[in-house]
């Protein structure tokens, strides 16, 4: 029971305030949704739980591998590092590479379909909708023959290019919304003051738009490091080679060492946890930034 103290008439007087049964079950209830949160966590993790206890097996067999590594082995890391550390380093430049591209020129379309008022916008909207839509094999085929002609088969610059062709439209719409909301006076300010569009949009937009520029940055690094469909179908030789493509072909000759090949997609996982780990709170802001005006 609760006590609260009231004075009247200058005499403190003591009133008791039972705690029912309804606190309680609040707490219960509280505590039940816990346990099922905590429940569906393990579950989801669980496969990435196993593929870092296979990539310690000393057998290499996940079959007979113990639950939790006793005597943990880092045999299948030292065989991964030399077999796909080029592919991993080729993925990390394509990646990269992709992310330049695509700021390069999603932020001034962006900040030209949020800020700009002429009746094509929307059509311009509708057509960067429809790209997303567009199934990805569709684009490679495409882009196959294109490369083709142009030489830009089993090359960086073509999968930096293959794999911004699918990153830019994203990066478009999250910035238009989040630059939407970017007060006008401020870049009018800056125009006043004798900065050209250029200037105005380098010194004044994109210090403001940092938050979603870092979001849809490290969305279109994802985007490319995990895709498979463009390194699958515009690389030919064993010149330019992803991780994804690595591993996919890592399976066949290596199906009796599974440490080798859980090694290796652990240390392909490692960047895209790190980066999200290191950018979370510029990815809550980013990914909220233009939901309120």
């Amino acid at each position: 029971m609760t006590t609260t103290s009231i004075v009247t008439g200058g005499r403190q007087t003591r009133r008791f305030a039972p705690v029912g049964p309804r606190r309680h079950r609040g707490d219960r209830r509280h505590l039940g949704y816990t346990v099922v949160g905590v429940i569906i966590l393990a579950i989801m993790l669980f496969p990435v739980y196993w593929m870092v206890n296979a990539s310690l097996q000393p057998s290499g067999n996940t079959l007979t591998g113990d639950f939790f590594p006793i005597n943990p082995s880092f045999a299948g890391y030292e065989k991964a590092i030399a077999d796909q550390g080029g592919h991993l380093v080729t993925s990390l430049v394509i990646s990269l590479g992709t992310v330049v591209l695509s700021l390069a020129i999603a932020a001034p379309a962006a900040y030209a379909l949020a800020q700009f008022r002429f009746r094509w916008i929307s059509i311009a909207l509708l057509v960067i909708l429809i790209a997303q839509m567009i199934p990805g094999i569709v684009i490679a085929n495409a882009l196959y023959s294109a490369y083709n002609d142009l030489g830009l088969l089993n090359s960086i610059p073509g999968l930096i290019l293959a794999d911004a062709s699918h990153a830019i439209p994203f990066a478009i719409l999250i910035l238009r919304a989040s630059m939407q909301t970017i007060p006008p006076s401020i870049v009018e300010a800056a125009r006043v003051d004798g900065a050209g569009h250029v200037r105005a949009f380098v010194s004044i937009v994109l210090p403001v738009s940092r938050n979603v520029l870092i979001t849809a940055g490290l969305f279109a690094f994802l985007f490319s490091w995990s895709d498979f469909l463009f390194a699958l179908t515009l690389t030919t030789t064993e010149d330019v080679r992803p991780v994804t493509l690595g591993i996919y072909q890592y399976l066949g000759s290596q199906v009796s060492n599974w440490s080798a090949v859980m090694a290796t997609a652990v240390l392909s996982s490692l960047p895209a946890i790190l980066l999200l780990v290191i950018a979370q709170r510029f990815i809550a802001a980013g990914a909220t930034g233009g939901a309120v005006k």
